[in-house]
Order: C-alpha cells, then sequence, then structure tokens
C-alpha cells in the first residue's frame, strides 16, 4: 500500500531535520547523499522548513572553557502579579539584552518553563560575579515580578544543542 504524499513529506522533513540537528555544517549535497535525496529536495524542503519557521537558524556549539568563558543557568520564580502587555513586549523583544552584554553576558537561550520556576536564561559569561550582575539586572528590569532568582554554574556539558561532548570522558574528573 502506497503511504499519503503529505505523509513522506513529513517523513523527508524529519530526516533532513534530523541530518541537520547531528551537524549543521553538512552541506547539502552531503545530507541528499546520506539520505539517498536529489540536491534540489534537500534544498526545497530546507527552505520551506525556514519559511514555516521549523528552522530558526542555525548554530555553533562552543567550549566555553576555550575562550575563557563559563556557562551558567539562571533560574527565575515570578510572583502572582500578572505580567503587564508592556514588560511581556520587553521579555519578546530582549531588552535585557544590551545590558546583558555591558557586563560580558551572552544569553544563550531563554525560555517560559512550568514547574516550580516559570523562566530560565542560560548565559556565558566570564565569571560567576558577572553572572551575578546579571541577575540583579533582570531583578531590576521586572521589578515586583520576580519571587526568586538562582544562578546555578554549568560545571560540564554532556551534551549541548544535541551534540555530544567530544571530551565528554572528562567528566569523570567532576565525580
Amino acid at each position: 500500500m502506497l503511504k499519503k504524499p503529505e505523509v513522506l513529506i513529513k517523513e523527508d522533513e524529519q530526516k533532513i531535520l534530523h541530518e541537520l540537528l547531528k551537524d549543521s555544517s553538512q552541506s547539502i549535497n552531503v545530507i541528499a547523499k546520506k539520505l539517498g535525496f536529489s540536491r534540489q529536495k534537500v534544498w526545497r524542503i530546507i527552505k520551506q522548513l525556514e519559511k514555516n519557521k521549523t528552522i530558526w537558524g542555525f548554530t555553533a556549539v562552543i567550549d566555553e572553557k576555550k575562550i575563557k568563558r563559563k556557562s551558567y543557568v539562571i533560574l527565575i520564580r515570578k510572583t502572582t502579579e500578572p505580567l503587564t502587555e508592556d514588560l511581556t513586549n520587553k521579555i519578546i523583544k530582549r531588552n535585557i539584552e544590551p545590558a546583558a552584554r555591558k557586563l560580558g553576558a551572552i544569553i544563550d537561550s531563554s525560555f517560559y518553563v512550568h514547574g516550580i520556576y516559570d523562566w530560565i536564561i542560560c548565559i556565558s559569561a566570564e565569571d560567576i560575579s558577572n553572572a551575578k550582575q546579571f541577575c540583579d539586572v533582570v531583578l531590576r528590569a521586572f521589578p515586583g515580578y520576580i519571587a526568586d532568582i538562582q544562578v546555578l554554574e554549568t560545571l560540564f556539558w554532556i551534551q549541548k544543542h544535541g551534540i555530544n561532548n567530544p571530551e565528554g570522558k572528562k567528566l569523570k574528573e567532576f565525580l
């Protein structure tokens, strides 16, 4: 029995996405060869995935230690006070990024979550002092809306953005 064309398209998209997640620097030719697709088919699917915002962009996975930086996870629990539209727009527009950059902090990820904490921000900075200063910037940007803020230093990445740490055996040094 033949599959419906829309099912095939979804399966092909998944295969291409899987290859891009493994290594987004792969050329279209390499992906096409691995999957047995034409170069044009891979290019067309990637362009469609970008157009419909399934793919937001491409990034490099960097070993922060080699560029004298550390990674931090900021956990934020908000108060029960509902956010105003103005504050929500500040979050969407990433208004704290310029202040973060002045401190030498780079926001890697920021996401709203369900659980004990409401927001997680992942940053890289030179040291814990810069990370704590970043937390102060967040507190000042949202007065009366943050009940608790915690900063955690990432000691060792096992996997980052779906990429296994090539120096994974060094984890034993932390255990």
